[in-house]
């Protein structure tokens, strides 16, 4: 019996000795799995291919998940704005170690990207504390600190003046010298197609409006806007030739702007259009995007139709260079116009009593109508929850149900929510903007979504396509893809300041 005992005890130690070789095994064959795919992966980011990189830093987490990765891909979702992803990633790596500088580097920098100063300074903070000397990380914190601080003052200032912007300034008060060579228009006179044409031209020629002209555009913007509700309706495309053009985000490329009119045609009461939001930020010539749109709304304001995005608000045009270039080229004041215009654009349009447009996608509950959009109250700056947040913010998912949003704001709802709610509502389809794809649109949701996005080789560097979208008299979607056309030599984000330093 005590051989046996001792030849048990021997077979045991050698499986455990052999279970134990494999693990080793196994733990070094996907050590080296996961560190094949990290330089595979790195390799797409260096090529801003940061959907791939997503890809590969993946499945090397499956191999072997290290903090490093995790990090890793939180700076591709960083890049592709998924900031809500970057968060989770990154709360991941510094779960894993505790130290590990880059995760809160990250998690400060998505923060920053949402407007979050507050919630950013407690991670580059956090840097400081386990490396004292990092000068990047205590210039970034002082960034963080000097916009809480900015914010701050700007409530305080806000809470005091309860008075329209346009009520204490007026364009009248500003005049235009013999020296200005711009397009003008005086008295009575109405805003007409002829000034549009010339401002555009202006535009192209790198020159500015006068800010007379600037101020006179916004307050008439103003006034119109104050009177259009917040769902807008539009009839359909005539029987006889009859069309009406939808155009996604544009992001401050008003060159690649001017060329969808070259391929379309320019605005008319026959030329309809509706632009569905993001008109501004990330481009450098967002100022000339936004005064041109507002100008043909002007010119035709039951036929040229604008809607709001969730860069049309006070918090993204800080981070993303709105601001920093209307102060550049016009000045404080009339970037208070346009904060106050933006809280007035209409949130969601229906063509035809069948197509939805809306700049980012539907709701965390079933059951929404339309007349519940149209009891939005929309005058005000985008709150964190709730139906404004989720049409301005959420995106649609190829499976079923609803889900955290990649973002960070909002939510991803599946096709099965976008069949109720088109059921619900008696409308067939849903148009919205807000994602860049590869050939300036995507069919998603078995039809009965379209994702459109018109701002082609988005900052300079993804290399997608721009898309517009025909609707005739049967509301059968017509797609075209362009590319983007030169600009003069100004880079995107120009104008936004410090934040670039975020890495965004």
């Amino acid at each position: 019996r005590s051989c046996l005992g001792v030849v048990s005890a021997d077979l045991h130690l050698r499986r455990s000795i052999i279970t134990h070789t494999i693990d080793f095994v196994h733990i070094a064959m996907s050590s080296e799995e996961a560190e094949r795919l990290k330089t595979e992966a790195n390799k797409f980011f260096e090529q801003k291919k940061y959907k791939e990189a997503v890809a590969s830093y993946s499945q090397a987490i499956d191999a072997c998940p290290t903090a490093i990765l995790f990090s890793n891909r939180a700076f591709a979702h960083i890049k592709m704005e998924n900031f809500g992803s970057a968060i989770e990633d990154a709360n991941k790596a510094v779960s894993l170690d505790s130290n590990y500088i880059k995760g809160y580097y990250r998690l400060g920098a998505a923060y920053m990207a949402l407007g979050k100063p507050r919630d950013a300074l407690k991670n580059f903070r956090q840097v400081v504390k386990i490396v004292p000397n990092d000068r990047d990380a205590r210039t970034k914190l002082l960034e963080c600190e000097k916009q809480i601080k900015k914010i701050a003052f700007e409530e305080a200032i806000a809470s005091e003046h309860t008075k329209s912007v346009f009520e204490e300034v007026s364009y009248k008060d500003t005049q235009a010298d013999a020296s200005y060579t711009g397009p003008r228009y005086e008295g009575d006179e109405k805003i007409s197609k002829e000034f549009a044409t010339q401002l555009v031209q202006h535009f192209k020629d790198q020159k500015n409006l006068h800010k007379r002209y600037v101020y006179r555009v916004l307050y008439e913007i103003y006034q119109l806007l104050s009177a259009t509700p917040t769902l807008v309706e539009i009839p359909r495309p005539k029987e006889e030739g009859g069309k009406f053009t939808v155009c996604g985000d544009v992001h401050g490329q008003f060159y690649d702007l001017c060329n969808i009119f070259t391929l379309n045609g320019e605005p008319s009461e026959e030329n309809p259009y509706l632009f569905n939001g993001d008109f501004v930020d990330r481009g450098s010539f967002s100022v000339e995007v936004i005064l041109t749109l507002f100008t043909y709304k002007l010119v035709y304001p039951n036929h040229f139709h604008l809607a709001r995005g969730n860069h049309e608000s006070k918090s993204m045009n800080k981070m993303y260079g709105f601001e920093g270039e209307v102060k550049a080229k016009y000045g404080e004041v009339a970037m208070s116009m346009f904060s106050e215009i933006f809280c007035l654009l209409p949130l969601a349009h229906v063509i035809g009593e069948k197509v939805l447009v809306v700049h980012g996608g539907l709701f965390s509950k079933d059951g929404v109508t339309l007349d519940d959009i149209k009891k939005i109250n929309r005058n005000c700056e985008p709150p964190d929850s709730g139906l404004m947040s989720e049409i301005l913010w959420s995106d649609p998912q190829a499976f079923p149900g609803r889900s955290p949003s990649k973002r960070g704001v909002g939510l991803s709802f599946g096709p099965d929510v976008t069949q109720r709610f088109l059921e619900h509502n008696g409308l067939e389809l849903v148009i919205r903007s807000h994602e860049v794809k590869d050939e300036g649109y995507q069919f998603e949701h078995n039809g009965k979504l379209i994702t459109l996005f018109s701002a082609p080789n988005y900052c300079d560097q993804v290399g997608n396509k721009g898309a517009f979208l025909i609707l005739r008299h049967d509301l059968k979607p017509n797609l075209t893809s362009f590319e983007a056309v030169p600009h003069p030599n100004v880079r995107p984000m120009a104008y936004a300041s410090n934040f670039n330093m975020f890495g965004l």
